[in-house]
């Protein structure tokens, strides 16, 4: 008897298919995926992050009509150490999605199809400098 249902399933060989994983927990079970699926979930997850966000933003533009004294707090929050941190986590969910939409653009169209690791990887080494770049930005004016 196996450890778990499905076991003799995953462990035969041929394609990468989802053996013995049903339901909705199969679509957050990251084991035998590939690069681009995993590409896929990370784009997902950044843009409900960025959804979030927009309403989050909206909100806080509310303050706003407080007048300038609520105003004033807010940007003393605002600008503390964590909150700063929270904008360079923004910064890295923007440049991912925005960099993966491109890679995802440039492959579905079929222009570099056969090239989607290279430019996953491509994509990550200009985030991670943009974000490096746009960290040091971003604390230097705290």
């Amino acid at each position: 008897m196996s450890a778990f249902p499905g076991a003799e399933e995953r462990a035969a060989p041929g394609p990468v298919l989802r053996k013995g994983v049903d339901g909705p927990g199969a679509w957050f079970d990251p084991r035998d995926r590939a690069l681009g699926h995993r590409a896929f979930v990370l784009n997902r997850i950044t843009g409900l992050g960025l959804v979030f966000y927009l309403y989050l933003h909206l909100g806080v533009l509310s303050v706003l009509l407080r007048g300038e004294e609520a105003w004033s707090g807010f940007l003393r929050l605002a600008t503390t150490t964590a909150f700063l941190g929270l904008d360079v986590l923004l910064l890295a969910g923007l440049l991912y999605h925005g960099l993966n939409g491109v890679r995802v653009a440039l492959v579905g169209t079929g222009i570099l199809r056969d090239r989607q690791r290279a430019l996953w990887w491509s994509a990550a080494i200009v985030m991670a400098f943009l974000l490096v770049w746009g960290a040091v930005r971003l604390w230097g004016q705290g």
